[in-house]
C-alpha cells in the first residue's frame, strides 16, 4: 500500500508525519503547479469548483509516482466537498487508474465509520502508537502555523523583501524532515530565532488586513496566487479566518487541545448568519465581525467560484461592512483567474484604504 493525497497548502508536512510514523509507504504529490490544474480541467467536470479540479490533478500526478491508496478527508452537510472523494475516484478509475480510497469523515459524525477506515490504514500499529502519530502530526501543524504567523508579520515590514520568505521555506523544510518532538521543538524555535533577526523598518505604516473565505483558497497559495506575500510587499499584514491547526483540532480531534486565541465566530455570526450553511460561510461571517471589532482596515473574501457557502457569506458581508463601516473585497477564482487582474485588484483596494484612513487622521 502506497498512501497519497491531495494538497491543501503545507497540509502535506503534518499529513506526512502522521503517516511516517506509523511507518507507511507514502507518495507526496508534486506540488501544485499549472500542470496540476491543465489535469484537473481535462479530467474533471466542467462546473466543478477549483479544488477539485486540483486535488484531481494531485492524484493523477500521484499515481504516475505510484501511488495505490487516497487518503481523503470527508464531508457532512450542503457542502459539495463531501462529494469529492467518490467523483474522483470515479474519474480517475474511468481514465485507468486504480486507487482504493479511504475517506476519513469528522468523527463527531460518524465515529464507527471513522474507527473502522482507520483500522485499515494504521494496519498493525496499536492504538497508542496511533495516537502518538496524530500528536505528532497536530504538533507539526501547530509548529507550521506559528511560523506562518510570524511571517505574516514580518512581511510589510522587512527591509529587503523576500527575505522572510527565504527563511520561510528553509524552515518549513526543517519542519518537515522533524523525526521526534524534541527535533521538531528545535526547528520551530530556531526558525524564529532566525525569524527575529530580520532586519525590519519599524517605523513603515502597516495596514491590518482580514483574509476570510474557504479553507482550500485560502490555505493553498497556487490557487491564490500567494496573496499572503503579494499584501506583504504592498505593506500589508495578513490574519487569516482559518490556520491548519485549529482546522484540524476542531474538525478532526473534537477540540481536543484548548484554543486560547481562536474567536467564537458561531456567537459572533448570529446576528447575520444563525445556522450552518456547508463548508466555512459561518466563519466567514463570523470572522469578518471579529476582524472589524479588532479594528482591522479591511476584509478579503477568497473562494472558489461556485462555492455556495461562500456565495450565502458574500451576500451578507454588506451587512457587516455597513455595520462596521470596513472596506471589503470578494475574490473568487476559478482556472480562468490570472494573477494580473489580481494584483490590480489588491493595489486598487489598498490604496483606498490608505486614503480613507489619511482622510479620517485630517478630520481628527
Amino acid at each position: 500500500m502506497k498512501i497519497t493525497f491531495p494538497h491543501m497548502g503545507n497540509m502535506y508536512i503534518p499529513v506526512k508525519g502522521l503517516l511516517e510514523y506509523l511507518n507507511l509507504d507514502i507518495i507526496v504529490p508534486p506540488p501544485s503547479s499549472q500542470k496540476t490544474l491543465n489535469l484537473g480541467v481535462k479530467y474533471g467536470p466542467e462546473f466543478a469548483c477549483l479544488p477539485l479540479k486540483l486535488n484531481l490533478g494531485n492524484l493523477i500526478e500521484a499515481r504516475e509516482l505510484g501511488a495505490d491508496t487516497i487518503i481523503m478527508a470527508g464531508g457532512v452537510g450542503p457542502c459539495r466537498f463531501g462529494l469529492y472523494s467518490q467523483i474522483e475516484k470515479e474519474i480517475l478509475s474511468d481514465l485507468g487508474y486504480v486507487y482504493d480510497c479511504l475517506v476519513l469523515e469528522p468523527p463527531d459524525k460518524h465515529l464507527g465509520q471513522f474507527i473502522m477506515r482507520l483500522r485499515k490504514i494504521i494496519g498493525t500499529n496499536s492504538w497508542g502508537r496511533v495516537i502518538e502519530a496524530i500528536k505528532f502530526a497536530y504538533q507539526k501543524a501547530y509548529a507550521v502555523d506559528i511560523i506562518e504567523k510570524k511571517v505574516q508579520y514580518l512581511r510589510p515590514l522587512e527591509k529587503k523583501v523576500g527575505t522572510a520568505d527565504s527563511i520561510y521555506r528553509h524552515i518549513l523544510n526543517t519542519i518537515n524532515d522533524a523525526q521526534s518532538i524534541n527535533s521538531l521543538q528545535e526547528a520551530t524555535n530556531l526558525g524564529i530565532l532566525k525569524l527575529d533577526q530580520v532586519p525590519q523598518n519599524i517605523n513603515s505604516e502597516v495596514i491590518r488586513i482580514g483574509l476570510i473565505g474557504e479553507i482550500y483558497t485560502l490555505l493553498e497559495p497556487f490557487v491564490s496566487f500567494d496573496i499572503e506575500k503579494e499584501l506583504g510587499k504592498l505593506g500589508v499584514h495578513v490574519t487569516r479566518s482559518l490556520y491548519l491547526s485549529e482546522w484540524i483540532n476542531s474538525h478532526l480531534l473534537m477540540n481536543y487541545y484548548k484554543k486560547e486565541h481562536s474567536k467564537p465566530f458561531a456567537e459572533l455570526a448570529k446576528p447575520y448568519l444563525n445556522y450552518f450553511v456547508g463548508g466555512h460561510g459561518r466563519e466567514t461571517i463570523g470572522y469578518a465581525v471579529g476582524f472589524a471589532q479588532e479594528g482591522y482596515h479591511g476584509l478579503i473574501q477568497i473562494a472558489p467560484l461556485t462555492c455556495m457557502p461562500e456565495i450565502i457569506a458574500h451576500t451578507l458581508l454588506p451587512r457587516v461592512k455597513e455595520n462596521y463601516r470596513i472596506p471589503i473585497l470578494t475574490i473568487y477564482v476559478d482556472e480562468q483567474s490570472g494573477k494580473a487582474g489580481l494584483l490590480t485588484r489588491l493595489e486598487a483596494f489598498i490604496d483606498l484604504i490608505r486614503r480613507q484612513n489619511n482622510n479620517r487622521r485630517i478630520v481628527q
